[in-house]
């Protein structure tokens, strides 16, 4: 077995991270102390490091996949309380969150979920979101854009 990869944490975001996987570990949680040991492991840096944008850090974008021949999926890495219904976000308290959390571009990283262990790899981080064609367009509804533009009838 390969060893682990290195990984880092943004300073702002150490703190609630320690004390999230410290809480979760004190009651049991698997994923708790899986998160634990990952932040003990783990380089603090600043915010400010040019190194941080290609870290996968709460909130960041990460476009993955799981074991061998399944297809690609990107998702937002967010804490518990920010995670929805909405498939595309991620808790950092879930197995894969975990795993994802602090690595780069190309790092493959082990984890469990159920006793079954999974090898995730990183394809690609972004801060900024995915880059995602919306399904509907927003219209506005603006003035004419020339003095000869009649906006047809309006109601009285």
């Amino acid at each position: 077995m390969q060893p682990l990869p290195k990984i880092a944490l943004a300073a702002s975001d150490y703190p609630r991270l320690e004390k999230l996987a410290r809480v979760a570990a004190q009651q049991g949680d698997a994923t708790g102390i899986f998160l634990a040991g990952e932040i003990d492991r783990a380089k603090i840096i600043p915010d400010e490091a040019s190194e941080v944008a290609s870290l996968v850090t709460l909130g960041s974008w990460v476009t993955y996949w799981i074991n061998w021949g399944v297809p690609p999926r990107t998702v937002q890495l967010v804490w518990p309380d920010e995670c929805s219904t909405d498939p595309s976000r991620i808790s950092v308290l879930s197995p894969l969150g975990a795993a994802l959390l602090g690595l780069r571009e190309g790092d493959r990283m082990p984890y469990s979920v159920g006793g079954c262990l999974n090898l995730v790899t990183v394809q690609s981080v972004s801060q900024s979101g995915p880059n995602v064609v919306p399904l509907f367009r927003r219209v506005t509804t603006a003035g004419p854009s020339s003095p000869g533009d009649d906006p047809g009838p309006t109601a009285a």
